[in-house]
């Protein structure tokens, strides 16, 4: 959340229409709203269901019901949360199952569906490459502990934390579509090849949070963190090309 705005913290709004208004990127925890009007909102958090996060609605929370239909609409989503070897090279298999899939019908789609964004959001080569970035900074950086680990092509968040990565390290040159696939495909590999060698005291071997060193994660959490990138961001891409896909 930017700081350059107004701040409205523990504000309280009566009789006032918000219709049509969209937040972004904006901090609306332990908001409450009643008496309302919510036909038609539509929430997208990839935080809900962390943490013990609830939200509630009419008495029910509804974090729960929400990660079941998740799990039930994204076969192998349930298996992010392995904490053994075996368990997370099937959870694995599958994303990258999961992924194939969706790429296959993203490219049978008309000429510029890879690279077309919905609402200002990622187009699908641009989340592709992000999760490029993803990979490099928990496997790469974190796990293996590169002193290098980005490729050019990645493409990190947009919040201007450009010092965590190091100035010019990635590509201001918009890649084609089938040099994104093949860096992909190759961090793909390097996860995979990870987890086929991966123990169960290397998992409970401590790191350092890429974001904040001081901050230790264990090798395990560094995983789960690859996997809920991978899934959110792959939810992501499906949303949008269902939108694409519409009349």
């Amino acid at each position: 959340m930017s700081t350059d705005e107004p701040v409205l913290t523990d504000r309280t709004f009566r009789n006032r229409s918000l219709r049509g208004t969209r937040f972004h990127d904006c901090d609306l925890s332990r908001v409450v709203v009643r008496g309302s009007d919510v036909a038609g909102m539509e929430i997208d958090s990839p935080w809900l269901v962390e943490n013990d996060n609830r939200l509630v609605v009419n008495g029910v929370d509804v974090v729960p019901l929400v990660d079941a239909e998740l799990d039930r609409r994204f076969p192998g989503r349930g298996l992010r949360t392995a904490t053994d070897p075996e368990g997370l090279r099937t959870a694995w298999t599958a994303l990258e199952r999961t992924w194939s899939a969706t790429l296959e019908r993203a490219v049978a789609m008309p000429a510029g569906t890879v690279e077309a964004s919905v609402d200002g959001e990622w187009s699908l080569t641009q989340t592709l490459r992000h999760l490029v970035m993803a990979t490099d900074t928990w496997l790469g950086r974190a796990v293996l502990e590169r002193a290098q680990p980005y490729h050019p092509l990645g493409l990190p968040n947009d919040d201007g934390d450009t010092e965590a990565y190091g100035p010019g390290t990635f590509s201001d040159v918009a890649p084609a579509f089938d040099e994104v696939l093949a860096v992909r495909a190759d961090r793909q590999s390097q996860v995979r090849g990870f987890l086929a060698s991966v123990t169960p005291e290397v998992l409970e071997e401590t790191r350092r949070n890429p974001h904040a060193p001081d901050h230790a994660e264990t090798v395990l959490s560094c995983l789960h963190t690859i996997l809920d990138e991978e899934w959110e961001h792959h939810r992501y891409a499906v949303r949008d090309l269902d939108h694409l896909e519409q009349p």
